[in-house]
């Protein structure tokens, strides 16, 4: 299977109304030009899982200002006024999740897992509508697995394979939720060969990556 594709294919996959997760912390390890191109399409009615919502004028804040997501499930949106315009008005729906939740939950989805049990969010506004389980006395909240339609990911380096190797922070969420998504695409800043990653500087092993744009080629 050849997993280089060009941008509008790759867009091509994400429709209106999907669940869409987008790696990133603060538009650091943000793929760009992906978000770019679906800003271009106008693909709306989305549901956003990511760590946060960017900027207005960086990362997946510029989706927001664009108003495609019905729904955003974050664990801040402080850095976006736009994100919490559009919640403050009910224009969109904004799920408020604590960081380690979240990526547990997404972990959960990449993995097959049920749920997890946190004690994070017991006696405030977090545990509304939600199960608790108790063992060896103590009380938890079970956090449910999350996953999307497809995982839209940067990696700075990328083999022709999917094998990705990321730089510091740009791993951020990238690497949990190229797991946890029906599609994932990566971003790649570069393309190489299957052969020259060093295999133990492989984070995302290219069995979870079905598509590979080459951001580098831009």
């Amino acid at each position: 299977m050849n997993k280089l594709i060009d941008l509008s294919q790759a867009i091509s996959h994400v429709k209106d109304g999907d669940t869409v997760m987008i790696g990133g912390f603060l538009a650091v390890g943000t793929p760009d030009r992906l978000i770019d191109a679906l800003i271009e399409k106008g693909v709306k009615d989305l549901t956003l899982i990511c760590n946060d919502s960017g900027f207005i004028d960086r990362g997946v804040g510029k989706m927001v200002v664009n108003r495609q997501f019905k729904k955003i499930i974050a664990s801040h949106v402080g850095t976006n006024k736009e994100t919490g315009r559009q919640m403050l008005s009910g224009e969109t729906e904004v799920v408020l999740v604590p960081q380690g939740t979240l990526i547990e939950q997404i972990r959960a989805g990449g993995h097959g897992l049920g749920g997890v049990l946190t004690a994070t969010g017991l006696g405030t506004e977090v545990e509304k509508g939600k199960d608790k389980v108790t063992v060896d006395g103590k009380v938890y909240l079970l956090e449910k697995p999350l996953r999307a339609d497809v995982a839209l990911i940067f990696g700075n380096q990328v083999d022709k394979f999917g094998n990705i190797h990321y730089h510091g922070s740009t791993r951020n969420f990238n690497n949990m939720m190229a797991a946890a998504a029906d599609i994932t695409i990566v971003e790649a800043m570069e393309v190489v060969e299957v052969g020259d990653l060093d295999p133990n500087s492989v984070h995302t092993p290219g069995v979870f990556v079905n598509y590979i744009i080459d951001g580098g080629a831009f």
